[in-house]
């Protein structure tokens, strides 16, 4: 539909110029559908009930939409890496396609499921989602490749994107090229340190423990124990920092991707929460998300805990830190490798029903028991002249308690759920300074545009 209006307004821009007019220039406002982690294994076309049509229709009136794809698509041709992202994705090569009919035209590739079936599995996906019309970033053969932003032309403008993730195991992590040694092929990472900060008396007996363990353990107040580092503080505590040559790179491709669009997009895949409590994000997170705007970013979408987190508005610009999942459809995988089973001492006449039932004990733990992995948010952002001047939020359930074969694909939430995930929202951004209202069940961020504020309707005031 959104493709067939762009050729549509294309035709009479055409018309007007061979009638002798000149055609209009195209409008400086962009609108932007966001969502968060896509694991699609079933096709969507299918279905039309009107809360999932509804849904689908907003993705594709946007003049751009973004997921993150956490998932490979291939069959079966390269063999599983002996580690996975937590289980070996992937799905049949045409569903790249099913996304593009759901109106999304950008995914981010990096993400802890990239590597799951190695370099070859990570170039077959790439082939089947560039066949399917979509502009993926987050991956390459090196890590410059894997780095840099890839950029989508519209009629309103041109849009880029940049794709990292701070959860990947680490031989999913792409390397540059040195000493004529070729680059390896992965994902665009963002590191982070984490440092343990204990009172004195704390690392005092950490040292102590050490010493009598026979491990080396100097003085001072800090200290690398057990593989991890303590340091003194006034009370415990876990500080994160973002590695500072990451960020450097990344904020060099950010800076020229930003000359070369009209928008542009940050987007990490990162599970890490704060101690205790993953609907806030790990410390580095915020850290890097500002450094991000800083850099020429137009907006940062964060993906990866499977729960909403809050929004910041910096510098005029949305920090998402989490939109949640939009599909999750890991429960109906073809095949898996013997790694999966034997985790779980399951025998080779086990299948993936047998998986999933003693991964999840027949959905009494897990996922299918957990009901804040089943809700999301699409964020719908209009910007103009790169300017963000209105952010609805649109409340998404993917079926909490239905049966495995069909929950995972997301519908419009309605009543009583919708109003709870837009609470979960407000009240997780308010730590932000951030306002979120409701107007007819969709929430609508506040925004301080040049001086003034923006209320919910999106008019100045």
């Amino acid at each position: 539909m959104k493709r067939r209006l762009l050729g549509l307004l294309a035709a009479v821009a055409l018309g007007a110029a061979v009638a002798g007019q000149a055609p209009r220039p195209p409008s400086s406002t962009i609108t932007l559908a966001l969502t968060g982690d896509s694991i699609i294994t079933r096709k969507l076309s299918v279905h039309s009930e009107p809360a999932f049509a509804q849904l689908i229709d907003l993705i594709r009136a946007a003049d751009a939409a973004f997921t993150n794809l956490e998932v490979l698509f291939h069959d079966y041709e390269p063999a599983p890496m002996h580690e996975s992202g937590g289980t070996w994705m992937r799905a049949e090569p045409e569903l790249a396609k099913e996304l593009a009919w759901a109106g999304f035209d950008l995914v981010s590739r990096a993400n802890n499921h990239a590597g799951d079936y190695g370099p070859e599995g990570m170039r077959l996906t790439s082939k089947h989602v560039r066949e399917a019309g979509l502009v993926e970033a987050g991956v390459g053969e090196s890590l410059a490749e894997a780095r840099e932003a890839r950029f989508l032309d519209t009629p309103r403008g041109r849009i880029a994107l940049v794709s990292v993730a701070s959860t990947f195991p680490d031989h999913s992590r792409a390397a540059p090229a040195r000493d004529g040694v070729r680059g390896r092929p992965g994902l665009s990472p963002l590191r982070f340190t984490t440092t343990y900060q204990v009172t004195r008396a704390q690392l005092d007996s950490l040292r102590a423990t050490a010493r009598a363990l026979g491990l080396r353990a100097p003085d001072g107040d800090r200290v690398r124990l057990f593989g991890q580092t303590f340091a003194v503080g006034d009370a415990p505590a876990v500080r994160t920092e973002p590695l500072k040559e990451d960020v450097d790179q990344i904020a060099a491709v950010v800076r020229g991707a930003s000359r070369l669009s009209d928008l542009t997009i940050v987007t990490i895949h990162a599970h890490e929460g704060a101690p205790g409590d993953r609907a806030t994000p790990a410390q580095f997170l915020p850290t890097f998300a500002r450094a991000m705007v800083d850099a020429g970013a137009d907006v940062f979408a964060g993906h990866g805990p499977h729960v909403v987190r809050g929004i910041e508005i910096y510098q005029g610009k949305p920090l998402i830190y989490s939109l949640g999942d939009f599909i999750f459809q890991n429960e109906t995988l073809l095949r898996m490798p013997a790694e999966a089973y034997g985790q779980y001492g399951l025998g080779p006449d086990a299948g993936v029903a047998d998986f999933n039932a003693r991964r999840y004990d027949n959905d009494t733990r897990g996922f299918p028991a957990d009901r804040e992995i089943w809700e999301g948010l699409v964020a719908v952002g209009t910007w103009q002249d790169r300017r963000l001047v209105a952010l609805r939020l649109y409340p998404i359930t993917l079926g909490f308690g239905q049966p495995s074969a069909r929950r995972g694909r997301p519908v419009l939430a309605e009543g009583e759920l919708a109003q709870k995930i837009l609470k979960d929202v407000a009240d997780r951004s308010k730590p932000f300074g951030t306002d979120i209202g409701v107007s007819s069940g969709v929430g609508v961020v506040g925004l301080k545009v040049s001086g003034t504020f923006s209320s919910r309707d999106g008019q100045q005031r």
